[in-house]
């Protein structure tokens, strides 16, 4: 039987600009870009890949001019770090794009730092641990 505790994820999230949401993710968290292609049919003009080499899960960046990022306050990726937030990464994840917000629901600013990426979905750089 297949088990799907142990089944890799892929978070497919729309994107208005194929460039910054790759600079914000690669540039921003080190992630890699494992791939990136033109569509060849319909209205989705562009899709690319990035994760961290052997890593469980990674992220589908969609550009498609029918639709738009409609990211709410609780649409939320959230990384346990299982320690402190290093200003080394929040300088680096600023500068690629990302912006530190207020979370919506206070745990999360108690408990880390919650990032708008350049669509406006919401990251979160947890310090607690997963467990």
């Amino acid at each position: 039987m297949t088990s799907l505790a142990a089944a890799h994820i892929r978070i497919a999230r729309p994107t208005k600009d194929m460039d910054a949401a790759i600079r914000f993710w690669v540039q921003g968290f080190g992630m890699t870009l494992e791939g990136r292609k033109p569509s060849e049919t319909g209205t989705l003009e562009e899709l690319a890949f990035i994760g961290w080499p052997g890593g469980n899960w990674h992220l589908e960046l969609v550009l498609d001019r029918e639709i738009t990022p409609a990211p709410s306050e609780e649409d939320l990726l959230v990384l346990y770090l299982e320690g402190p937030v290093e200003d080394q990464l929040l300088e680096s994840i600023e500068n690629a794009g990302g912006r530190r917000v207020g979370a919506r629901n206070p745990y999360w600013d108690e408990h880390g730092v919650t990032i708008a990426d350049p669509d406006g979905y919401l990251v979160v750089l947890s310090t607690r641990s997963w467990s």
